[in-house]
């Protein structure tokens, strides 16, 4: 019965595959997509009231602090800049920083206009938006349609939250007193952390991680604050050079590998030849 039920079925079809068709899987519905973008965008949205303590708690005043997230709107570069500043560290380190952080965004951007595909003119306020959570949802969609609608409502819902909840965070920062006790000073990071880990899907990822944690907790005390932060940038250049060393070396001994088996070959061929 198995050895039956395994055998493929008849070709009634008389296209020679078995008669098995394969239907296309059907598109995501436009609901199901605004259900999910809303998800992200709520959850997301609403840790933008530990930036806004965390930053009134800094030292940031309440226009400061409003003006980061509106222009700035990016959540890993404001927990980097604000936690720079608390450490009393540099303006142009911590500024320097968040910088290194927000350009990932940009290699979102190239990837997410030929998915999304929008007229020029709308182009230069879509930007705005691009940042890890609108890029994973976008890519999670099948069609472009529903990469755009993602998009478009992932942003909104989230821009609207993080800097409402931004806003109130800051108001409210005098009334929490001091952000340390209550350990907001942790909920950039673990944000940050939260976001992050799922993407590590590779061993080159996790050793990149790895490393920048390494480098960013053990040059801390060393140097000041902001600066560890940029020279842990430096994990992913190492590893990936790393690798190419490795790569290329494995490469070469296949090269050497297969010349040593036709030069084998070769004197075989050569030796038959002489006893015939």
């Amino acid at each position: 019965m198995a050895e039956h039920t395994a055998s493929p079925p008849a070709d009634i079809t008389g296209t020679g595959d078995g008669g098995a068709s394969t239907p296309e899987s059907p598109a995501k519905s436009d609901r199901a997509v605004v259900r999910d973008a809303l998800g992200v965008g709520v959850a997301v949205g609403l840790s933008g009231f530990a930036s806004g303590v965390t930053s009134a708690g800094s030292g940031l005043s309440l226009l400061q602090t409003c003006a980061l997230s509106l222009l700035v709107f990016t959540g890993a570069s404001q927990f980097a800049l604000v936690g720079a500043f608390a450490a009393g560290g540099n303006p142009l380190t911590a500024a320097a920083g968040a910088f290194f952080l927000g350009v990932r965004n940009a290699f979102y951007g190239l990837r997410l206009s030929q998915l999304l595909a929008l007229p020029r003119a709308v182009r230069p306020f879509a930007a705005q938006w691009v940042i890890d959570e609108t890029t994973a949802v976008s890519l999670a969609q099948p069609t472009r349609r529903g990469a755009r609608i993602g998009f478009a409502v992932t942003g909104l819902t989230l821009y609207v939250l993080w800097n409402l909840t931004t806003l109130l965070g800051a108001m409210g920062a005098d009334a929490i007193g001091d952000t340390d006790a209550w350990g907001l000073d942790a909920a950039g990071p673990a944000v940050f952390l939260a976001l992050l880990a799922p993407m590590l899907r590779t061993t080159t990822e996790r050793a990149v991680a790895g490393i920048a944690v390494v480098l960013g907790l053990g040059l801390l005390p060393l140097l000041p604050a902001g600066v560890p932060v940029l020279v842990a940038a430096l994990a992913a250049p190492l590893v990936l050079c790393v690798e190419g060393y490795r790569s290329g070396r494995t490469g070469g001994g296949a090269g050497r590998t297969g010349e040593a088996g036709s030069n084998g070959q070769r004197h075989s061929a050569e030796a038959e030849k002489e006893d015939r």
